[in-house]
């Protein structure tokens, strides 16, 4: 099912002439609906009852946000072509009619088959537009968390906190000087997860030939060519790095867990995501979503005293898994199965806890830092029950104050998951959707639920708070955000990149002929000698079309070596970080030292790792196109 939803001021609207045979009788006059929210709609082929009922209730926090309670469906067929027949739309559409008055409602609805003439006008504020999909049915083989469901009716108050701690319902922001801000909030508001069109970093993944989809798998499953499996392991093993400085013991867990394991049962109904099942002899188990089972188990059977705490376990999941409606999957935003940097903290209590929450909030800064993703790339979101703010607001405005921008707040009157407080950093795309990367919570029962227990000063056993934080999201989204990040950049005019230190090729040399291939294997092999990625085309092309290619290849570094650089001792040096989109680098002139110690400092403390292709771009396969 589509739904254009637009919150108005009125709606007018005349039937002319009937399309179908089959079209409603109606009078033929002009009907006028005020202050409403108009649903144009389109039932498509798999659309059951239980959509129609989806739609109802989904809106229904919507028209308490913003402050509506009347609505005209309007049957619209143009927004799909995998249409419902007639007798079907009209049945659901009626059924729509029906249960939206069971919820209290003031609905109506127009004509159904017949070409109408209207006019509209749409209400001046973030919310008013939005586009919403719904999708029939769950697949067998997955498991519906009962958080889930409880997510699609929960109650949230929206609102934006501002730097010095007010708060402001979304409506009512000044969204000026904010516009991401504004994207976010009415993507988060309106739930609306399914992708219209291919968002741009698809494209640019396969040219670069980093990934690609993997057809012969579950969709959301994906292939590695090697430059992208490189810039995955790098970013890996950097995340992992920042975690065991701050004092990460790294473990490592299974991905399968038994369904009827009381624990494990109780806590997957805790967390909103649709599982993965699978079967082995009798037994039932599904895929994990997070590091949090094995850890928790882990930490059941260690003694715990409270000298030893904050207690921080961690693990890079490769893989974790979670069943994500099929059209809401869209490349490395939303998938499957994915890799995720998952950090525990056992904290004595909740004031350990909040001290704890800042320092790996920092340390989150500080990791998408490293992708050349700051602040001004993604937005804040903080979530809450209505008692945590009351009883620690002084804490959460903190948060904010060092984010440094206003943030999205969803308080909730009454607690519906493990946790009571929750933020996330996250990233406004191309298309106007946005994704979570770094986040934390604070979880206040499944210590309990595990049996998780230290032994505190008195020799008392005491349950712990226990923090879940993934520094970085999911790894295959960080490069999904900057390959996002660098297609906007293109848009503005610039050269698109990545960070030196995960650019697969850091510097590529070219000779002007046959006569300097020598030459460009010295400089290539004193290159790989100092721990730089640099490789050589020896291909039968044009100087100029390696230049080209090159850059195509987004290459840092462009180093053409011709009979003057060869008598000077100098290279004449492309600089990527200098050029504008369509246009070449600066040419500087530097010795191979001065370009090593260049590169050197600007990847200091990130790690290394060399590309596993050929030195010689002839002795390369081509992986994709």
């Amino acid at each position: 099912m589509k739904i254009l939803q637009l919150h108005s001021n009125y709606i007018e609207y005349r039937p002319i002439e009937k399309e179908i045979p089959s079209a409603e009788e109606c009078e033929q006059k002009k009907y006028r609906v005020e202050d409403l929210v108009v649903l144009f709609t389109c039932v498509e082929k798999e659309d059951t009852v239980e959509v129609a009922h989806k739609a109802l209730d989904d809106l229904k926090g919507y028209l308490d946000t913003v402050k509506s309670n009347r609505i005209l469906i309007y049957p619209y067929a143009h927004l799909s072509s995998n249409l419902a027949s007639s007798n079907d739309a009209l049945r659901i559409l009626k059924e729509m009619e029906s249960y939206a008055k069971t919820l209290g409602i003031e609905v109506s609805r127009a004509p159904f088959g017949w070409c109408k003439e209207f006019s509209i006008s749409i209400k001046g504020h973030p919310l008013a537009e939005q586009f919403r999909t719904l999708i029939a049915g769950e697949k067998e083989g997955e498991l519906i968390s009962k958080a889930l469901e409880a997510e699609s009716k929960i109650k949230s108050h929206w609102l934006i906190m501002k730097l010095d701690g007010s708060m402001v319902p979304v409506e009512e922001f000044d969204f000026n000087g904010h516009e991401k801000l504004r994207i976010f909030a009415e993507y988060e508001i309106s739930k609306v997860r399914a992708v219209q069109k291919i968002p741009p970093h698809v494209n640019l993944m396969r040219k670069l030939e980093l990934v690609d989809y993997e057809l012969a798998s579950d969709p959301g499953n994906f292939r590695w060519y090697p430059k992208g499996r490189l810039i995955k392991s790098l970013i890996e093993r950097y995340v992992t790095q920042k975690v065991i400085d701050y004092g990460g013991m790294e473990v490592e867990t299974p991905i399968m867990y038994d369904l009827e394991h009381p624990s494990l049962a109780s806590y997957l109904h805790r967390f909103p995501a649709r599982q993965y099942i699978l079967k082995s002899d009798d037994k039932e188990f599904f895929l994990r979503f997070s590091a949090c089972f094995g850890q928790f188990l882990m930490v059941h059977d260690t003694q715990i005293s409270y000298r030893q705490l904050p207690l921080r376990i961690y693990e890079l999941t490769r893989y974790s898994f979670r069943r994500e409606k099929s059209g809401e999957l869209a490349g490395l935003r939303r998938l499957r199965s994915f890799t995720m940097p998952d950090v525990h903290a056992m904290c004595s209590d909740l004031e350990q806890a909040k001290q704890e929450f800042l320092t790996r909030f920092k340390m989150c800064v500080d990791t998408l830092q490293g992708f050349e993703l700051t602040p001004n790339d993604y937005e804040l979101a903080i979530r809450f029950t209505k008692d945590f703010y009351e009883q620690n607001k002084g804490f959460i405005v903190s948060l904010v104050q060092l984010f440094g921008k206003p943030a999205l707040v969803e308080m909730w009157d009454e607690r519906f998951f493990y946790f009571v407080l929750k933020y996330e950093f996250n990233f406004v795309d191309n298309l106007n959707k946005a994704s979570a990367l770094s986040t934390d919570q604070i979880d206040i029962e499944n210590a309990e639920r595990y049996g998780i227990m230290y032994v505190d000063e008195k020799g008392e056993k005491k349950y712990p708070y226990i923090l879940h934080c993934s520094p970085s999201g999911a790894i295959e989204r960080d490069i999904y955000a900057m390959l996002e990040k660098a297609y906007m950049e293109q848009q503005k005019g610039k050269a698109p990149s990545l960070p030196l230190w995960l650019s697969p090729t850091q510097v590529r040399v070219i000779p002007v002929s046959e006569q300097f291939f020598g030459a460009a294997e010295k400089v290539v092999a004193t290159l790989l000698e100092h721990e730089v990625r640099a490789d050589w085309d020896d291909r039968p092309l044009t100087m100029q079309k390696k230049v080209r290619e090159a850059e195509m290849d987004w290459v840092p570094y462009i180093v053409v070596i011709g009979q003057k650089e060869v008598d000077s001792g100098t290279l004449a040096v492309r600089d990527r970080r200098l050029a504008e989109a369509q246009k070449p680098g600066k040419v500087r002139t530097m010795k191979l030292n001065e370009l090593v110690s260049e590169i050197k400092e600007i990847t200091r403390g990130k790690p290394f790792q060399k590309l596993p292709l050929p030195a010689e771009l002839s002795k390369r396969p081509k992986f994709y196109g």
